[in-house]
């Protein structure tokens, strides 16, 4: 279940909203600028290999790709056992920007997003069926757990894919890491 937190930057602890409703994420994230929709799933018992996910999300990709200009898609899946699963969680857990827009489908598991807006920071677990699209230049940081279990679409303007830009800031620090939230 999706689930939405948003914190005092200054004082992690003090919490101001907290949702489990997805209309009530929607909103508050959509006050600050940020995409959060469900998609449900044309086939619930399809089969989640690369390529059928991708057919079988081929309408909502594409409505995507003509809203946003997006060049480019692929699907990422991370599973306990995989082997590079510490420095891949490390890689993303420091404030970083990036120069295009971050988007993000969810098709199974789940990933906690921190999302720096002002004096506050939005904590959202993002689980099946969750789109967020951060903009271009949000500083934000994200937690795969330690135990990572998520596959993903992923969406591109520039067909390289983007590059994580650090804030220098110590601000994910101070926040509850995935399995402490």
């Amino acid at each position: 279940m999706s689930e939405l937190h948003v914190h005092d930057l200054n004082h992690p602890t003090v919490v101001h909203l907290h949702s489990t409703d997805r209309a009530t994420i929607g909103a508050a994230l959509a006050e600050v600028g940020i995409r959060f929709e469900r998609w449900e799933r044309p086939r619930p018992d399809a089969a989640l290999d690369e390529a059928a996910i991708l057919e079988l999300f081929a309408e909502d990709i594409a409505r995507l790709k003509a809203e946003g200009g997006y060049q480019a898609c692929d699907v990422v899946r991370m599973t306990p056992d995989h082997p590079n699963r510490r420095e891949i969680r490390a890689k993303f857990l420091h404030e970083h920007t990036h120069a295009e827009d971050e988007v993000r489908f969810f098709v199974e598991g789940c990933g906690m997003f921190y999302l720096h807006m002002g004096d506050r920071v939005f904590r959202l677990l993002c689980t099946a069926d969750d789109l967020l699209s951060v903009p271009a230049g949000t500083p934000h940081w994200f937690d795969t757990g330690e135990a990572p279990q998520f596959t993903a679409i992923r969406l591109f303007t520039n067909p390289e894919g983007w590059v994580a830009v650090p804030t220098g800031d110590d601000h994910a620090e101070r926040f509850p890491l995935m399995e402490e939230a």
